[in-house]
């Protein structure tokens, strides 16, 4: 739980995802390189989204699943001519490096390797982000689908920013980290603390690993519909998500939380005497305090008035997910 005191850097730090650009450096998150001839039938067998239909220069969000559909971790990968890059949460690095080495067999021509020491990752996040990536050199990107991505000077750019807020995320040598953070910053953009996109990430509502992706949830309990193919065939979990979608049995949703107050994540939320969800993770925002929980579909949604322990609270909905049935999901 973040305790400590909000600090004006933060405050016009998120203030500016609205309306400016900030940089956040995250090259505490895992970077996994797979390469060799099978890498993306491996990849397209080990998680939600179609791999088999990107080329490179493209990407996408996926979703690294347990054999019940449970969830390990939010990745975004990135086809290369000659790998695929995936971005991974920190504190999930070398679970997913065990976990995928337990899936390539003899005949596999598959290569995984960790090369999270040797890169650094930048996200721009906000609305100026897009003058600022045509000021690096990769004015070409604007406007094209999240996770295609270009190399300029070495420096793989790609449209992204990590949450629902417009911007892009660079990978880099860590040798070279130095030179672009002080040109970025040069541009203009201001730093995101590590607190400011914690703060970030629960306003977003993007899930986090041991929080809202644990083994008590799938994927589409959390909203993650953009990141789940539904006509690619077999891969693991693929059952039991095409079970929930087909007889409509998502039986609770992933949202916001607007707090009267502090409170402790892993709280029960309750309407009245009856349990309907519980508290993943908790903040306090410069417009006051916020969580995102479980709650269960039958018990409504936006609106809704709950009691989170002894905090009032009321449900909104968060931009990172989605409790929508898609009509044509491919």
């Amino acid at each position: 739980m973040l305790t400590s005191a909000i600090n004006d850097k933060d405050t016009t730090a998120i203030q500016l995802v609205k309306d400016g650009v900030v940089v956040s450096d995250r090259s505490n998150w895992g970077l996994i390189r797979v390469s060799d001839d099978d890498r993306l039938r491996f990849l397209h067998n080990q998680s939600t989204n179609d791999f088999q239909s990107l080329k490179p220069g493209q990407g996408c969000d996926t979703v690294m699943v347990t054999s019940t559909a449970r969830t390990i971790d939010l990745v975004t990968a990135y086809v290369l001519e000659d790998a695929v890059l995936l971005v991974v949460s920190p504190n999930r690095r070398q679970v997913l490096m065990q976990w995928l080495d337990r899936y390539i067999f003899f005949a596999d021509k598959v290569k995984l390797t960790d090369v999270t020491e040797e890169m650094a990752t930048l996200s721009l996040i906000g609305p100026q982000s897009h003058a600022m990536v045509e000021k690096l050199g990769a004015g070409a990107l604007i406007g094209q689908p999240d996770g295609n991505h270009i190399l300029v000077n070495g420096v793989i750019v790609a449209v992204g920013s990590g949450v629902a807020a417009p911007g892009y995320t660079l990978i880099l040598p860590i040798a070279e980290k130095q030179e672009w953070w002080e040109k970025i910053l040069g541009f203009g953009a201001v730093e995101l603390s590590d607190r400011a996109w914690e703060m970030l990430r629960i306003l977003q509502g993007r899930p986090a690993p041991d929080l809202e992706l644990t083994d008590d949830y799938n994927p589409l309990e959390v909203g993650l519909w953009q990141t789940v193919s539904f006509t690619k065939g077999c891969y693991i979990g693929q059952e039991t998500i095409a079970r929930l979608n087909t007889y409509k049995g998502v039986k609770q949703y992933l949202w916001g939380i607007r707090l009267s107050g502090a409170a402790e994540p892993a709280t029960v939320i309750t309407i009245g005497e009856e349990k309907v969800g519980k508290l993943t993770s908790y903040t306090d925002t410069p417009d006051g305090h916020f969580g995102l929980g479980y709650i269960r579909s039958k018990a409504g949604g936006v609106g809704l008035k709950v009691q989170v322990g002894e905090t009032e609270g009321e449900i909104v909905s968060i931009p990172f997910v989605s409790h929508e049935y898609p009509l044509n999901n491919g």
